[in-house]
């Protein structure tokens, strides 16, 4: 009995010393990312809550900052006009950009898996503007735009429209722009996903008599829910990370009719030298895309079906 325990025992440790060499192998791996996901991410993260507790601007800079508590969220909900107009134009790029990037790169992953001739040639097509750089696609959407000898007034005989500088129609002028940016790249992932289907549900589909929209509905977009969730977050992302093509069209005008809250923090910290202030603009777009990506992730993964 002895003897069997001792076994035992010898045997629970070398079980427990492979768990330890595999586990501090795990971790020998993992820490180069942990230290730059800490770098990059959690200390800008952690400084930027830090220094929106504080009153950090012009006015301070014989006596340093000066602690205020939540003071700068307080004026942001309360006083600051362009923020609430920055939030709003924010939610409204997100709502529209999003399914509409979705609706567009599923149809186009779609086309470019079935069609016959020049495959590459189309996926290439659709993909082109992904590869372009942000600056790039900022300007020729300014040529596109722009009134007298854009492109869109020569085409139609109009000079008189002005995208760019109407309070009105600015805006949906850069949803415009941003989903011709990001649909290509969408389409991507639902390529891969539409390769991943088993060919053998659409044959037992046809067999059956199932239409084009039922096969859609009853297996193709089931089966690519969890490619929706993935680019779903990701489109969300980008929805509240444009700076640069502001910069270049219209710098958040006119009055504030395109700007957006991570420009508004580019304005707050390197205009206004208010780092305080642009550092709880950044707090607030961190916990709210971290809500955003919470709900969407927890509520749709219920309905995902994994392969």
């Amino acid at each position: 009995m002895t003897a069997i325990s001792k076994e035992n025992r010898i045997s629970l440790y070398r079980e427990k010393r492979k768990m330890w060499r595999t586990t501090r192998l795990a971790w020998m791996l993992l820490l180069p990312s942990f230290i730059f996901l800490a770098m990059f991410t959690f200390y800008p993260i952690g400084y930027s809550i830090w220094n929106s507790l504080y009153k950090d601007n012009n006015a301070t800079i014989r006596t340093g900052p000066v602690y205020i508590g939540l003071k700068n969220y307080i004026t942001l909900f309360t006083r600051d006009q362009i923020f609430k107009q920055a939030f709003w134009n924010n939610i409204i790029v997100a709502v529209v950009t999003v399914p509409t990037s979705l609706s567009l790169a599923i149809m186009m992953a779609i086309f470019a898996n079935r069609v016959k001739i020049g495959k590459g040639l189309v996926r290439v097509s659709f993909f082109y503007p992904t590869l372009l750089p942000m600056v790039a696609v900022a300007n020729i959407w300014l040529f596109i735009y722009t009134p007298g000898y854009g492109m869109l007034g020569y085409i139609f005989n109009n000079n008189t429209w002005h995208f760019l500088t109407d309070p009105d129609a600015v805006l949906w002028a850069l949803i415009v722009m941003m989903i011709w940016k990001q649909a290509g790249y969408v389409m991507i992932f639902y390529i891969s996903g539409l390769q991943n289907i088993n060919p053998e549900l659409y044959e037992a589909a046809t067999i059956d008599g199932a239409n084009g929209s039922q096969v859609f509905w009853r297996i193709t977009w089931p089966m690519l829910m969890p490619t929706t969730l993935y680019v779903m977050i990701i489109t969300m992302t980008n929805a509240f990370k444009m700076v640069d093509h502001l910069y270049i069209l219209t710098k958040g005008g006119p009055g504030n009719a395109s700007n957006m809250l991570l420009f508004y923090v580019y304005q707050k910290a390197f205009d206004q030298t208010n780092y305080g202030m642009a550092s709880a603009i950044t707090v607030v777009v961190i916990v709210l895309l971290l809500i955003i990506t919470c709900v969407q992730f927890f509520t749709q993964d219920k309905r995902t079906f994994y392969a």
